[in-house]
Order: structure tokens, then sequence, then C-alpha cells
């Protein structure tokens, strides 16, 4: 890996013009790799990808370069590239004694912004894929490119225009680039210097405003700012042995820390302590989102733990994406450091050290998952922890905000107001029918969601009817009044048992208040 980073110079945009011009963008990838050899590299594997790249064109020529870590001769990168300026500013390096091969000192990975733009991202040699890939470098200091993590804190984001906005820990700078679209100002730090190295090139390559880029750790650097609009955060997340060296049967064995992923503080402290102290950097209705690992331990709950994270005056939605045993989560994030390419005594001896910590603290499974804060000052805080582990659909960004403004609806609505609001079925929502073929009544009726966070959930007849009729037209409380005397149910006990139901039908985005705005 080199020590020396390529410098963010004027000369960036002319690099920038001979990757548009070689087509050396995530469509051009595409097309040119084929869609198996591309989703293979998300893999971190490059075999298909050296088989599609052999014409040895200026798109091959970049691909192997700064994507498969190729050495490429001099003539054909001289044609995809302005060759002395790569070299000058650090891009490119000399290879061989005679000098007549080059290699790439950084990987720089093709990325398509939201909108369709052509972006690239930049990171460590052999590390334009992160997250969990195995990677070849276990120097502390590595930083990944694109991962899993960050395309989806990316997706879930708000995307509302805002003043300010903050990236904790912004690594190669991906989630401050996405922001930079609609933020007037973007703030990132990061304890890697390193990191901030690479995010500035990755912005600057990107053609995106440069970011006010700050060392230091959490929310230091920016402690005595004003409050921000938007902040997000992809930490440091991994719950790895705290101690740098652990002893398993009298050996001692090296901590496998790398700082874009181990904070460095005891199991999931790291991550509340991001999400406890976010009130102080918010504005007024401000959003904190990040991800997150938290423990599962023995003999508590794992929502009331999280619940106990949230700060006074902050509404919040925790979602539960997946849970892992202990041995599953050691042997991912042994892994993804490199660790399985160790002696198997070394590995075993890791392996224990992980176990170990897990026992002593009582963590029997650790939970990932993605967290929403917004700062709403409210008395009664609407706070949601649960486990969705469905599929959803990307990007749901919108629908984080709907989330919270339904919170609102709610919090100001008792029941006799819900009942004189109108109701609009949102779109995509299907009910099906559950029973024995041939039956005349269903067993079940289930209202299911085809967007945003594609729920499910079972209703009775009058629950299914009620959302079958609301097209915003009439409020609430007639609906079921007509309800009650199509199945000759007593009016007034029909109005005081259903609230409830539509509370529920509202918070998880099935049935969607009208407002005469």
């Amino acid at each position: 890996m080199s020590t020396h980073l390529p410098t963010a110079g004027p000369n960036i945009s002319d690099l920038r013009a001979a990757f548009l011009a070689a087509s050396f963008t995530v469509d051009g990838l595409l097309e040119r790799l084929g869609a198996p050899a591309y989703a293979a590299l998300a893999r971190s594997e490059t075999v298909p990808a050296l088989r599609a790249t052999r014409r040895g064109d200026a798109l091959d020529t970049l691909t192997r370069l700064f994507l498969l870590r190729q050495e490429a001769p001099r003539e054909a990168v001289n044609v995809a590239l302005p060759l002395e300026r790569a070299l000058a500013d650090g891009w490119l390096r000399e290879s061989g004694e005679s000098g007549g091969l080059l290699s790439a000192t950084v990987d720089v990975r093709p990325y398509g912004g939201p909108d369709g733009e052509d972006w690239w991202i930049v990171s460590d040699l052999g590390c334009a894929v992160g997250g969990a890939g195995g990677i070849n470098d276990r120097r502390e200091d590595v930083v990944l490119g694109v991962g899993g993590a960050s395309t989806t804190l990316a997706g879930l984001t708000i995307r509302e225009p805002v003043g300010r906005a903050l990236d904790v820990g912004t690594g190669s700078g991906v989630l401050a680039l996405h922001l930079s679209g609609h933020a007037t100002r973007v703030t990132a730090t990061d304890l890697n210097p390193r990191a901030l190295r690479f995010a500035e090139l990755t912005l600057a390559l990107s053609g995106a405003p440069a970011a006010d880029l700050r060392q230091g750790s959490l929310y230091e650097p920016v402690a005595a700012d004003v409050p921000y609009d938007l902040v997000v955060s992809n930490p440091p997340f991994v719950i790895s042995p705290t101690a740098g060296r652990s002893t398993t049967g009298g050996r001692g064995v090296a901590a496998d820390r790398l700082t874009y992923r181990d904070g460095g503080l005891p199991g999931d402290e790291l991550c509340r302590t991001l999400v406890q102290n976010s009130v102080d950097l918010l504005a007024e209705g401000g959003y904190c989102q990040m991800l997150a690992n938290w423990q599962h331990v023995k003999g508590e709950d794992w929502r009331d733990r999280l619940r106990t994270w949230v700060p006074r005056g902050c509404d919040a939605w925790i979602v539960q994406r997946e849970v892992q045993d202990v041995s599953q989560y050691t042997e991912l994030w042994l892994r993804d450091a490199g660790a399985h390419r160790s002696g198997p005594e070394e590995y075993a001896a890791r392996y224990d050290a992980w176990l170990e910590e897990f026992e002593r603290t009582g963590t029997e499974a650790v939970g990932f998952g993605w967290i929403t804060l917004r700062r709403s000052g409210a008395d009664s805080p609407a706070i949601t922890v649960e486990e969705w582990t469905h599929p959803v659909e990307q990007p749901l960004g919108e629908t984080v905000r709907a989330h919270f403004e339904r919170q609102d609806f709610l919090r100001r609505n008792d029941d006799a107001a819900l009942l004189n609001t109108r109701f609009t079925l949102a779109d995509g929502v299907v009910q099906e029918q559950v029973g024995p073929p041939g039956a005349e009544d269903p067993e079940h009726v289930v209202l299911r969601q085809h967007r945003g966070m594609r729920r499910a959930t079972q209703v009775d007849t009058v629950g299914a009817g009620f959302a079958g009729v609301c097209d915003g037209t009439l409020p609430a409380g007639r609906i079921l009044d007509a309800i009650a005397q199509l199945v000759g149910e007593d009016p007034v006990q029909l109005r005081d048992r259903t609230p409830r139901a539509i509370r529920l039908l509202v918070e998880q985005g099935f049935l969607l208040p009208v407002t005469d705005s």
C-alpha cells in the first residue's frame, strides 16, 4: 500500500475527463464486463474481469490499473490518461527497472450517483470494495472504498435540501459525496488522517464541492459548531475484543484492530455514545442517521437496551435488520481482517479471544441495523424499536421522512380527532385473503405493501373494509358508521375500539392522513 497519496490539484479535472472519455464509469464497466463479472468485483473476485479486459483499449487499461491492480505498458496508459500529469500528481508510479510498466497507487472505483452522476471512490489498493471481504492489507489505518454498509446508509438518508450536513467517520468519502448533492455545506470528520485525504480525492475526482474536513474522534472536531440539519455516520461499529492483547492458553494474541471498523471502546459503547450525544449537534427538526451494532446481553431485552440510548427530546426509529450469534459474528470479522489466511493455531487463538470477551460481557448475539433520530423537542417522544429482516425497497429516505411525519400527526391527534380525519390508502398496498380453497370466508385478511418497507399486517374484516374505502372523501368516523350498519354492530362500540387499529395502520404507512394544506 502506498504511503504517498495522490494530490487533489488542478489536474484532477483532466483525469476525470479522461475517465469519462474512456467510459470508465458504472455503465461503461457493466457493458464491458457483463453482469456476472461486474458482480464478482463486489465479492473481490477479479478473474472474470481480467478475462473481459483483454482487448487493450483505454477502458481496459484503466480498469486493470485502478480496479484490478495490474501493471500496464506506458504506451497504453499514455493513450488512456494525461500520463505525465497523472505521474506527477501521484496517481501512477513506474514499475520495473526500465520504467516501461506503470501501476496505480490507489484504487479508483466508478460509482453512480442517485441522479445518474458519474462519480469515483478513491481508496487503498485492493480495497475498492469495503466490508467483510477479507482485505489484503492489515495496516491499522487502511481505508476502504464502497461497501454494502455505505450504500445501505446512502439509501436510507433523507435527501431533503439542508443547510449544514455532517458525515462522522467519513472514510473514503462516500456519504460526504452524497451529501454534497443536497447540502449547502458539508463537514466530514475521521479519526484517521489518511481517510480525510481519500475523502478529499473522492470529492475532487467526482467534481463535487470541497468539504470541510476535520480530524478527530466522534463529535470532538465539531463540538463547538452551530447545529447541523443532518448528521450521518457509518461508524466503526464492530464489537471486537477491547484489549490491545489477549491471552489464550498462555500465548499473546495481537488484536485485529482496524480503524475503519474498530472504535476502541468496549462492546457497543461507541454506537451508544454517538446516539446519545447526537442531540447536542442537531438543529431543531434535524435528523441523525447511522448504522450500528448492538449487543444482545443475557437477561436483557435488546429493545429496552436501545431505548435507553435515545436522548431526551428526540424521536427515534430503530430497525434491527440482522442478528448473528457470537460464533458467526466472530468468523465474519476475523475474515474481514484476513485472519483466515494466518496459520490455524493463530486463527484459533484469535477466535478464542473473541469468544472469551463475549462470554465475559454476557453477550449472546449481536444485532445490526439502522438508527434514525429526529430532534423534535417533544415531551412525549415517539420511539419505535422493531425487528424487520425482510427485503425493503431502496432508496428509503422518503419512507424514513414520512415515518416521522406520521408520528407527528399521531401525536397531535387524539382519538376524536382521528375519527374526524380523512385517510387514503398508500400506493402499492394490496389485500390478500388466506384460507382453504372454496371457503366462503377467508381465515385471514392481510394488507401488504409493495413499496418502502414492504410490510404485511393482518386485519379483521372491519379493518379490511375500512382500508378498502379510504379514498380521502369521508372522515374515518363516517366510514365506521357505515360499516357498523352493514355488519349489524353498535356504531358507538365500533368507534370506541377501532382508533387503535387505525393508529397502527397509520404508523406503519398503510393509511395516510389527508391534510388540508
